[in-house]
């Protein structure tokens, strides 16, 4: 590859090279099972383990998002009276990512970056990407200033126009909002932006609060849930170190019944200590005035008031400081699992102490991406390049400036195929060119721990701790030892036997 770029230029400048710019291409590859820590933590400190549902016990396949963009573009014909040609369109699996936020007056999918800079190239309106050029021109910049990006939660509310998606739910949303945009378009109709999001976001709700994605599930449950043997296996490990264990969910009691009767069996209840459902999070971590209420399994609510928390009753609604006093679980013994940073992490974190562990699915799909050999070569250079530039750029001699320009059109180049890698239109979920992504930003903020699923905890024993590898600061890297990444390229020697417990 060097040899190629250095073809065709003169001699001087290609004496720029030197061994110390390139750096060795590694054959250390990532564990797509490994626990990844934003911060020093002990599984030795965790007494009390925490979950979600959705998406942290219980994993959904690719039909449950077809079924919901299908049942939601539906609904925006026949309720909301939008054209019927709407039906020609079929949800695209691999066409957004989360993390994305959405311009809802510009009508605008992108990606944008830890710093609020707009990553050129990912900016979509409709199915179709909108030129650099003209977003520089509609932001004057490629920055997206404070006062218009989302709230706390990532929604767009009173003076803002950004909303950011960051649940995996979010995904057919996503899609129907490009689709519904690119139909008005194709067909020169003249539309409201701000009606059409809140249209499309009223259809999709409607989808859960109405509970048609719950009784499609629960009627077809091997289509739509991936079986979770693993997920038993966690619970047990638990149980069985003398854990206690809690759920706290947003779905309602007879979805997760089914969904855990199906992944670990009947007696799932004996497992935890304490079950609340549709418990409207992430209002259960802040708001003080809802009380708890007990659920019979015919699902029908009592009205006695709740003095004690019992194993084996489910509870419905309530608070967290509630919770908090019935259980007196609290700090850092705490450790709670959800895939929504925001509606599952930042509050209990931020304001209670509790360690979070975030579940990021994608997470394995990209490690497996980032092992490929075509990714290791093309990273490889694109570093290459970059260290090149770095160190070349105080050469202003007509020569060597025509090299350095030919270098700074490969590194585009370069970069534009690495995003393509893990998705044409947006890139990978917690990069942008070079910088993290928004996403990957509040995951670093909100989440001790990530990984792809709880799964990954059979790989450690419950004494593990977790080290963030200390990286340099930009100032420090030159006094640095070179950095090795060992901590994410093996599992502990307790795996194995971990695993097949």
């Amino acid at each position: 590859m060097i040899q190629r770029s250095c073809k065709g230029f003169s001699e001087c400048s290609c004496n720029f090279f030197s061994p110390d710019l390139i750096p060795a291409i590694s054959n250390n590859f990532v564990n797509p099972d490994t626990i990844f820590s934003n911060n020093e933590m002990s599984l030795q400190d965790i007494e009390i383990y925490g979950f979600d549902y959705d998406y942290t016990l219980a994993f959904y396949s690719s039909n449950l998002h077809t079924l919901i963009f299908n049942i939601a573009r539906d609904i925006l014909i026949q309720e909301h009276r939008y054209p019927e040609g709407l039906k020609e369109y079929e949800y695209i699996p691999d066409f957004v990512v989360r993390g994305l936020h959405y311009d809802v007056q510009k009508a605008l999918l992108m990606k944008i970056d830890a710093f609020h800079y707009i990553q050129l190239g990912t900016v979509y309106r409709g199915l179709h990407p909108v030129s650099d050029k003209e977003v520089i021109a509609m932001y004057e910049g490629c920055h997206v200033p404070l006062e218009i990006m989302s709230d706390f939660y990532g929604k767009s509310s009173h003076g803002h126009t950004m909303k950011q998606f960051m649940d995996i739910f979010s995904l057919p949303e996503m899609t129907l909002l490009s689709c519904v945009n690119d139909y008005f378009m194709k067909h020169n109709i003249d539309y409201e932006p701000v009606h059409l999001y809140k249209d499309v976001k009223e259809a999709i709700g409607d989808v859960h609060v109405r509970g048609i994605m719950y009784r499609a599930v629960e009627a077809d449950i091997e289509k739509y849930i991936c079986y979770g043997e693993q997920t038993h296996a966690v619970l047990r490990k638990l149980s069985e170190n003398g854990k206690k264990m809690f759920l706290i969910t947003n779905s309602p009691l007879d979805f997760v019944d089914r969904g855990m009767n199906y992944i670990v069996g009947k007696d799932w209840r004996d497992l935890f200590d304490v079950v609340i459902v549709q418990a409207d999070k992430p209002s259960f971590f802040n708001d003080r005035r809802k009380p708890f209420r007990r659920v019979t399994d015919k699902g029908v609510l009592l009205w006695d008031r709740i003095h004690h928390l019992e194993k084996g009753q489910i509870y419905k609604q309530g608070n967290l400081y509630e919770f908090l006093r019935l259980t007196g679980w609290r700090g850092s013994k705490v450790l709670y699992f959800g895939d929504h940073i925001y509606s599952d992490l930042a509050d209990l974190t931020l304001k209670h102490g509790w360690r979070t562990g975030a579940i990021i699915p994608e997470l394995r799909k990209e490690i497996k991406i980032m092992n490929t050999e075509e990714y290791v070569h093309t990273m490889t250079w694109l570093q290459s390049l970059t260290n090149l530039l770095e160190h070349m750029q105080v050469h202003r001699d007509a020569a060597s400036q025509a090299v350095i320009q030919h270098w700074v059109k490969e590194r585009e180049d370069m970069r534009s195929q690495a995003k393509d890698i893990f998705n044409p239109q947006f890139g990978s979920l917690f990069r942008t060119y070079h910088n993290p992504t928004y996403f990957s930003r509040r995951l670093s903020r909100f989440a001790d721990i990530y990984m792809a699923s709880i799964s990954c905890l059979l790989n450690y024993d419950l004494q593990h701790t977790f080290y963030p590898r200390r990286t340099p600061l930009q100032h420090e890297a030159p006094f640095w030892p070179e950095q090795t990444s060992a901590g994410a390229m093996n599992i502990p020697f307790q795996s194995t036997r971990a695993g097949s417990e």
